[in-house]
Protein backbone atom coordinates (compact mmCIF):
# COMPACT_ATOMS: atom_id res chain seq x y z
CA UNK A 1 0.00 0.00 0.00
CA UNK A 2 3.03 2.50 0.82
CA UNK A 3 4.56 1.58 -2.26
CA UNK A 4 2.14 2.27 -4.27
CA UNK A 5 0.80 5.44 -2.84
CA UNK A 6 4.93 6.70 -3.15
CA UNK A 7 4.77 5.17 -7.30
CA UNK A 8 1.35 7.73 -7.61
CA UNK A 9 2.93 10.78 -5.92
CA UNK A 10 5.50 10.47 -8.22
CA UNK A 11 4.15 9.54 -11.56
CA UNK A 12 1.28 12.93 -10.38
CA UNK A 13 4.61 14.77 -10.02
CA UNK A 14 6.33 14.28 -13.08
CA UNK A 15 2.98 14.95 -14.45
CA UNK A 16 2.92 18.14 -13.35
CA UNK A 17 6.53 18.78 -14.01
CA UNK A 18 5.81 18.34 -17.82
CA UNK A 19 2.41 20.42 -18.08
CA UNK A 20 4.56 23.08 -16.07
CA UNK A 21 7.78 22.82 -18.56
CA UNK A 22 5.26 23.54 -21.33
CA UNK A 23 7.74 25.10 -24.23
CA UNK A 24 5.13 28.19 -24.15
CA UNK A 25 5.38 28.98 -20.37
CA UNK A 26 8.61 31.08 -19.93
CA UNK A 27 8.67 31.72 -16.15
CA UNK A 28 11.03 34.69 -14.95
CA UNK A 29 12.61 34.76 -11.41
CA UNK A 30 10.32 37.34 -9.64
CA UNK A 31 13.31 39.76 -8.97
CA UNK A 32 14.23 39.93 -12.45
CA UNK A 33 10.18 40.75 -13.02
CA UNK A 34 10.21 43.01 -10.97
CA UNK A 35 13.40 45.26 -12.59
CA UNK A 36 12.22 48.84 -13.43
CA UNK A 37 13.43 49.96 -16.70
CA UNK A 38 16.18 52.67 -15.89
CA UNK A 39 16.65 53.88 -19.53
CA UNK A 40 15.33 57.16 -20.74
CA UNK A 41 14.09 56.32 -23.87
CA UNK A 42 15.62 57.30 -27.08
CA UNK A 43 13.48 55.56 -29.51
CA UNK A 44 15.84 56.21 -32.81
CA UNK A 45 18.97 54.21 -30.48
CA UNK A 46 16.25 51.55 -29.92
CA UNK A 47 15.25 51.31 -33.17
CA UNK A 48 19.06 50.75 -34.48
CA UNK A 49 19.22 48.24 -32.13
CA UNK A 50 16.36 46.66 -32.66
CA UNK A 51 17.09 46.46 -36.47
CA UNK A 52 20.28 44.61 -36.38
CA UNK A 53 19.35 42.24 -34.07
CA UNK A 54 15.68 41.42 -33.43
CA UNK A 55 14.50 42.05 -36.88
CA UNK A 56 15.37 39.07 -38.59
CA UNK A 57 13.56 36.66 -36.44
CA UNK A 58 10.90 38.93 -35.30
CA UNK A 59 10.36 41.45 -38.39
CA UNK A 60 10.48 44.85 -38.68
CA UNK A 61 6.73 45.35 -36.73
CA UNK A 62 7.30 42.72 -34.39
CA UNK A 63 4.75 40.20 -35.28
CA UNK A 64 7.55 37.29 -35.39
CA UNK A 65 7.38 37.24 -39.84
CA UNK A 66 11.22 38.17 -40.14
CA UNK A 67 12.92 36.40 -42.62
CA UNK A 68 14.65 33.60 -40.00
CA UNK A 69 11.30 33.49 -38.86
CA UNK A 70 10.10 30.26 -40.65
CA UNK A 71 13.30 28.64 -39.54
CA UNK A 72 12.26 28.84 -36.22
CA UNK A 73 10.47 26.30 -33.95
CA UNK A 74 9.07 28.44 -31.16
CA UNK A 75 6.74 30.99 -30.73
CA UNK A 76 8.29 34.26 -31.99
CA UNK A 77 5.75 36.34 -30.18
CA UNK A 78 3.61 39.25 -31.42
CA UNK A 79 4.99 42.91 -30.31
CA UNK A 80 1.82 44.44 -30.94
CA UNK A 81 -0.82 42.18 -28.73
CA UNK A 82 -1.96 43.11 -25.26
CA UNK A 83 -0.44 39.56 -24.31
CA UNK A 84 3.32 40.69 -24.81
CA UNK A 85 2.41 44.10 -23.06
CA UNK A 86 1.15 42.45 -20.43
CA UNK A 87 4.96 41.44 -19.34
CA UNK A 88 6.93 43.94 -16.69
CA UNK A 89 9.88 45.24 -18.72
CA UNK A 90 11.86 43.83 -16.38
CA UNK A 91 10.37 40.41 -18.31
CA UNK A 92 11.60 41.42 -21.49
CA UNK A 93 15.33 42.28 -20.24
CA UNK A 94 15.40 38.65 -18.59
CA UNK A 95 14.43 36.94 -21.77
CA UNK A 96 16.04 39.30 -24.52
CA UNK A 97 18.96 38.87 -21.78
CA UNK A 98 19.17 35.66 -21.41
CA UNK A 99 17.49 33.90 -24.75
CA UNK A 100 15.86 30.24 -24.43
CA UNK A 101 15.58 27.28 -27.15
CA UNK A 102 15.70 29.00 -30.11
CA UNK A 103 16.13 32.96 -28.93
CA UNK A 104 19.53 33.80 -28.53
CA UNK A 105 20.93 35.17 -25.89
CA UNK A 106 22.14 38.75 -26.26
CA UNK A 107 24.75 38.74 -23.50
CA UNK A 108 26.67 40.32 -25.95
CA UNK A 109 24.83 43.52 -25.98
CA UNK A 110 24.98 46.17 -23.32
CA UNK A 111 22.31 46.44 -20.31
CA UNK A 112 21.51 49.37 -21.93
CA UNK A 113 21.13 48.51 -25.35
CA UNK A 114 19.27 46.15 -24.18
CA UNK A 115 16.84 48.29 -22.34
CA UNK A 116 16.68 50.14 -25.22
CA UNK A 117 15.29 47.29 -27.22
CA UNK A 118 12.73 47.46 -24.71
CA UNK A 119 11.58 50.81 -25.09
CA UNK A 120 11.48 49.81 -28.76
CA UNK A 121 9.92 47.08 -28.30
CA UNK A 122 7.05 49.06 -26.43
CA UNK A 123 6.52 51.11 -29.28
CA UNK A 124 5.19 48.60 -31.51
CA UNK A 125 2.01 48.08 -29.56
CA UNK A 126 -0.93 48.55 -32.09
Amino acid sequence: MKQSKIILMTAVFAIGFLFSANAQDWVVPAKDKAVKNPIKEDLKEAKTIYMQHCKACHGSKGLGDGPKAKSMKGNLGDFSSAAFHKQTDGELFYKTKNGRADMPNFKKLSDEEIWLSVHYMRSLKQ
